[in-house]
């Protein structure tokens, strides 16, 4: 792979990866530190639907192009300046004076983020052919996860020493740093041709994805396979901070260090697990290991605040979203139709978000009506339905492969 293109993965899942953690985890942190209840800071998963939502407005992104740089790099610039534009105001606003506008600025950023995602998705589809599509999903991955660890353990570590506005702005600057991939991407437009109709981009992907035998089976494991991890992550922040008592510098440091290299570790073994087994027996192992990952936090609140315990299981958890996340990636984007990437990779990619913006919604509450012992097994037992559509697999209509 060129090294251009190579840099071009990595900046470019960089910016995609950023933006989530400062509108979920890291940002339930600044509400915990701002003594809000359970309940409330739970609510605040609901920002992150525009995750889920962004399916609706993908087809524009396919039929419409900006001015200048192409439809795909277009898109990407404006919702970069976006993103970096509703960081710099969140940093100014004050949660205990006025949460209804930091509620509007969480939303602007997931917006433009999630909008973002689709056209860095089609741009990957359209730049990378089918040899290339596994290595650049794993690329891709692995620098979407340094970026969460960025925004998640080094701004906690940030905030500790300069508060929460220096650290979002500090993110802000990151985001502006990330449209240098932009600039450096090809413009995908001759690989490519948009729709000629509106009418065409949004009925065309729709029709082709009804049309497939087993569809059913597959949009239904893209909604499950992580409902486990979404449910525990959505209140992993709260329970390390306020439930054992971790400072955010032990909590930032952890995550910046052994469980950034679980990370890459995890997206480099999940792309090697794809060229010797088939994606169906990746998929299982990576599913057994996602949901093992959840019950080294519920050990944790048995045996209290250890350091070490800590560093376990955050490395494992990990490990295991880069392994999956690469499985993950190459099942999904490897059904869709090469003529309408954009869309039906950003329908997919949106039922994958779905459990984190909605079911997660309502975390907050769970945590305190069962306690932190109880959560985390419940969390492990939600990966089972996405695990038992596996059985299913013969249904899917997806396509034949070597049992390596």
């Amino acid at each position: 792979m060129p090294r251009r293109r190579l840099l071009v993965l990595i900046l470019l899942g960089f910016a995609s990866g950023l933006p989530l953690y400062l509108t979920g985890s890291t940002l339930k942190a600044w509400m915990t530190d701002e003594g809000l209840s359970l309940g409330t800071i739970g609510l605040f998963s609901f920002v992150t639907l525009p995750y889920s939502l962004k399916v609706f407005w993908a087809p524009l992104l396919d039929r419409y192009a900006l001015p200048g740089l192409g439809r795909r790099r277009g898109w990407m610039a404006l919702m970069q300046l976006g993103m970096a534009l509703a960081l710099v105001l969140l940093g100014f606003a004050q949660p205990h004076l006025d949460l209804s506008r930091v509620v509007f600025l969480a939303l602007a950023v997931a917006f433009t983020s999630a909008t973002f995602d689709v056209a860095v998705d089609a741009w990957r589809a359209e730049a990378l052919d089918q040899k290339q599509l596994g290595l650049g999903n794993s690329i891709h991955i692995a620098a979407y996860r340094v970026a969460m660890l960025v925004s998640g353990g080094l701004a906690l570590i940030l905030a500790q020493a300069l508060g929460w506005r220096a650290t979002y702005l500090a993110m802000a600057a990151l985001t502006l740093l990330g449209t240098l991939g932009t600039w450096l991407a090809m413009n995908t437009d001759v690989i490519a041709s948009a729709p000629k109709t509106l009418q065409e981009a949004i009925t065309g992907p729709l029709k082709d994805l009804l049309q497939r035998k087993g569809i059913a089976y597959l949009l239904g494991f893209a909604v499950f396979y992580k409902l486990g991890d979404w449910l525990a992550e959505s209140m992993t922040m709260p329970f390390l901070l306020r439930g054992m008592g971790f400072s955010k510098m032990q909590v930032g440091t952890v995550q910046k260090t052994t469980a950034m290299l679980a990370i890459i570790g995890g997206g480099l073994l999940g792309g090697w697990m794809l060229t010797r087994m088939s994606l169906r027996r990746a998929l299982w192992l990576c599913g057994f290991l996602q949901a093992g990952s959840i019950l080294g936090f519920w050990i944790i609140s048995l045996l209290g605040r250890h350091l070490p315990l800590l560093v376990a299981a955050n490395t494992l958890e990990n490990l295991a979203f880069g392994m999956g996340g690469s499985a993950f990636a190459a099942l999904l984007m490897g059904s869709c139709n090469r003529s309408y990437t954009g869309t039906q990779y950003a329908l997919f990619s949106a039922l994958m978000a779905l459990p984190r913006s909605l079911f997660a919604g309502l975390t907050g509450f769970m945590a305190d009506t069962y306690g932190w012992k109880l959560y985390f097994p419940i969390c492990a037992a939600a990966a089972i339905p996405g695990l038992l559509l596996l059985l299913l697999w013969d249904r899917w209509g997806l396509p034949e492969e070597p049992e390596a």
